[in-house]
């Protein structure tokens, strides 16, 4: 097989080597899509300390051969979920952290992990008909909890994001109405005399202007949803969060299971056209062209959302 690892600062090259084997509960696959996430760039840009880097978990792929205890799956079945080293052309994935392909739908349609990221961290803002809900940060992210989000019927859906594109692309995709954060009207930063703050914000931004505009979007009583990726370091909290009795989620998860019974949903969701990749999946590479689409995302225009790598 063929697989792409990081050698250096920004560069990576392609190697030959066998195929991994699967142990008794992995499948074998040949990786027919994998998603760039944006946790890639930080190894890409620094590079390995020592061995080689090999990157690619958002992996959608055809079963070769099935272990002693993955019985279930047969071989030519379309599979997406949770995996690693998928900027590979085989990989091998666990056979209970794996479902089904949707039919019908493109594999770089179908990924299952980012999307289940989104919906598990929704999920536990309960959301109701009839709320409102904020989306602060309109990239890949974003956009995808604002597809979510529509789901749920809520009464306003608002998107709040610098990038005018950005912006439309919301409205496309559902959003009632969409903010520059720094033009904000005032009813719904809890300053007029209407106060329209929201009762779910899902901070989608991974930096500390975009929580803090997130806090203020946040009615008394409300509930703010950190989703996006805080990596390092300490981000201020807005202390008005408590004097608010805002609840405070975090977005993250790290359990497995609840992370594929959030991966069912959203296929389902994508497999009924109620949300879809399509206006998200922007830029499309080879294997071969992997640090071409580390540099997008790190140098991102306005026509940038997200890419994947083909096979």
């Amino acid at each position: 097989m063929l697989i792409s690892q990081i050698v250096g600062p920004r560069r990576s090259e392609i190697v030959e080597e066998a195929d991994p084997v699967p142990a008794a509960d992995q499948v074998l696959v040949d990786v027919v899509a994998c998603g760039v996430c944006t946790s890639d760039i930080a190894p890409w840009r620094s590079g390995p300390k020592d061995a080689p880097i090999r990157l690619g978990h958002e992996i959608v792929g055809r079963v070769v051969s099935a272990g002693a205890h993955a019985g279930r799956w047969q071989p030519g079945d379309l599979v997406t979920g949770l995996g690693d080293r998928g900027f590979a052309t085989r990989a091998v994935m666990e056979s209970r952290a794996i479902l089904p392909v949707p039919t019908g739908i493109a594999p770089e349609y179908a990924i299952g992990e980012p999307i289940a990221d989104l919906e598990e961290a929704l999920a536990r803002t309960h959301p109701k008909a009839g709320d409102t809900i904020a989306v602060v940060g309109l990239g890949f992210m974003g956009l995808g909890l604002v597809q979510l989000a529509k789901t749920r019927a809520p009464g306003l859906l608002v998107g709040v994001d610098p990038s005018e594109a950005a912006r439309a692309r919301a409205i496309a995709l559902g959003a009632d109405l969409a903010f520059h954060p720094d033009e904000l009207p005032a009813e719904f930063r809890g300053d007029g005399a209407l106060d329209r703050r929201l009762d779910i914000v899902l901070e989608a931004t991974g930096v500390t202007p975009g929580l803090a505009t997130a806090g203020v979007l946040a009615r008394p009583f409300g509930t703010l949803a950190v989703v996006g990726y805080h990596h390092t370091g300490d981000a201020m909290m807005d202390m008005n969060l408590w004097y608010k009795a805002v609840t405070v989620v975090n977005g993250f998860c790290p359990d497995r299971t609840r992370l594929m019974a959030a991966m069912t949903d959203a296929l389902g969701l994508i497999a009924q056209r109620r949300i879809s990749y399509e206006p998200l999946i922007t830029h499309r590479f080879a294997l071969a062209e992997v640090d071409a689409a580390y540099e997008l995302m790190d140098n991102r225009d306005e026509s940038f959302v997200k890419s994947v790598v083909l096979f």
